[in-house]
């Protein structure tokens, strides 16, 4: 029989919601960022440019949370048994090795990268992309060793440091854009996001350090002892395989966006990053702070099937609420938020973007919830094939995106993401030896809210305008769930509080 899932600090729901408000913060701060670059540049080329090599950042920040849900586990095991501090020490030395060629040689190839980011687009594109790639590859690399550190305090059940430092660089990256953006134009953003990384990475790094003078630990005691550099490098390419394909997917839609008119690369970037924080905020905060006490559980199949199920019932609640606003009153909300370059049709077409994208948000949901229990469960998981499934995921997303984005536009893109995730979670749950019971589960509970959006957004938004439709279609919404009261929510909230 499994043992009971027991953690010695704070429960799931508490840290969950630490590591979520410091995702909010982040995502709030972002935002607002977005607007900021929305009021100030518009929408055209040279934001084209800015979000292709955003687009960078953005997989290689993904890469980072990966390296953290990665080495958690191994992390929480040697902090038990006494070589947490040697063991941070090799993982650090390994994503050095990595990141710091990496920045060098984003800065050396600087143009000809943003040429093929662009896809040889306009001249405007391609310098933006230059000027500011090397900046946005810096932060990432801040983010992934951040995400070490981060890692550690976890296993040490400590998330507020870390959830401060990352919160507080997002403040003082927006702080900085703010005081240069008048006269150093877009090129502002990318340092306000190599602040921001720099920040994040100092504050965990001072949290350690101050714990380490605490214990008097002795310096020997951070020599990397397990194996070398190269070792570590293998098992974080291996963890980093599934979630760096399902960004470069992301990043494959970009230049075929971009064929679609100027600006419109910009326009499938903001509901793309809509959709990204309404995931981050509430599932990927679970994924995180549960992979601490699933490593020291015991789980077979049936209880990664419950934990994924149960951990994604209010990520999908979510994802309803802002499906049912954005179809209502999107267009509106763009241009009014955004600025006048995204009124009417454009603004329209953002909206639409963001409702077209709720698949892959429920998808990508199931992804990031089970994605860390790969690394968690007790039993037997074959990572190194499904590492190389990765591989097969992209090339298959390259055909599936060429055609959908001839068919149907930008639109076509949004559904080829979503095809490219669903495959992506099929793999990792039969990997997972779960597939039929946590796929039962998913749709169960995706039907259920799909089901209360349309009844509570539906109907009001023929009779009242947009904004009116999605204030009075929100308190339905809520009133319905409180109506019908899902038992699968309900055990979902009682998983969590046990968890």
């Amino acid at each position: 029989m499994a043992k009971p899932i027991a953690s010695p600090g704070l429960g799931s729901l508490r840290s969950g919601a630490i590591t979520a408000l410091s995702l909010a913060v982040q995502t709030g701060l972002a935002a607002l960022v977005g607007v900021i670059v929305a009021h100030k540049f518009g929408r055209n080329a040279s934001t084209d440019g800015f979000f292709e090599a955003y687009g960078v950042f953005v997989v290689l920040g993904l890469a980072a949370t990966a390296s953290r849900i990665t080495v958690l586990p191994s992390l929480a095991r040697a902090r038990d048994e006494g070589r947490l501090a040697s063991e941070l020490a090799g993982y650090a030395l390994a994503g050095a090795l990595v990141v710091v060629p990496l920045v060098a040689l984003s800065a050396v190839f600087a143009h000809p990268l943003a040429s093929l980011l662009t896809g040889f687009g306009p001249q405007a594109a391609r310098d933006t992309a230059a000027a500011t790639l090397p900046w946005m590859i810096f932060a990432a690399a801040c983010q992934l060793l951040a995400g070490f550190a981060a890692s550690a305090l976890a296993a040490i059940d400590n998330y507020g440091i870390a959830a401060a430092g990352f919160a507080v660089g997002s403040v003082s990256g927006l702080a900085l854009i703010v005081v240069l953006v008048d006269g150093h134009g877009i090129q502002a953003v990318a340092w306000g996001m190599a602040l921001n990384g720099a920040v994040a990475l100092g504050v965990p790094v001072a949290g350690l350090a101050r714990r380490a003078r605490h214990e008097r630990m002795p310096r020997s005691a951070a020599r990397p002892a397990r194996g070398g550099p190269h070792l570590r490098l293998g098992e974080l390419a291996i963890g980093c395989a599934f979630p760096l394909a399902m960004q470069i997917v992301y990043v494959i839609c970009l230049p075929l966006a971009s064929h679609e008119g100027v600006g419109a690369a910009t326009s499938f970037s903001y509901a793309y990053l809509i959709g990204s924080a309404v995931v981050a905020v509430t599932a990927s905060s679970l994924g995180l702070v549960t992979s601490v006490t699933l490593s020291r559980a015991n789980i077979g199949p049936e209880g990664v099937s419950r934990h994924i199920v149960a951990s994604s019932w209010i990520a999908f609640l979510a994802i309803g609420a802002v499906a049912g606003i954005f179809s209502s009153a999107g267009g509106r909300i763009a241009g009014d938020v955004l600025g006048s370059a995204y009124s009417a049709h454009v603004g329209d077409t953002l909206g639409q973007l963001v409702v077209v994208l709720a698949p892959w948000m429920a998808l990508s949901v199931g992804y990031s919830v089970a994605y860390p229990v790969l690394f968690a469960a007790s039993y037997g998981v074959r990572l190194r094939l499904l590492s190389l499934a990765a591989v097969g995921l992209v090339v298959v997303h390259l055909g599936v995106a060429l055609a959908l984005r001839a068919a149907f536009g930008l639109n076509g893109l949004g559904v080829a993401l979503a095809i490219t995730t669903a495959l992506a979670l099929v793999v990792i749950l039969a990997g997972l030896h779960a597939a039929s019971q946590t796929a039962r589960g998913l749709l169960v509970a995706a039907a259920v809210v799909a089901g209360l959006t349309l009844v509570a957004f539906g109907p009001v938004e023929l009779v009242l305008g947009p904004f009116l439709a999605a204030g009075v279609g929100l308190v339905l919404y809520v009133a319905l769930l409180g109506l019908v009261r899902p038992a699968g929510l309900g055990r979902s909230l009682t998983y969590l509080r046990t968890l």
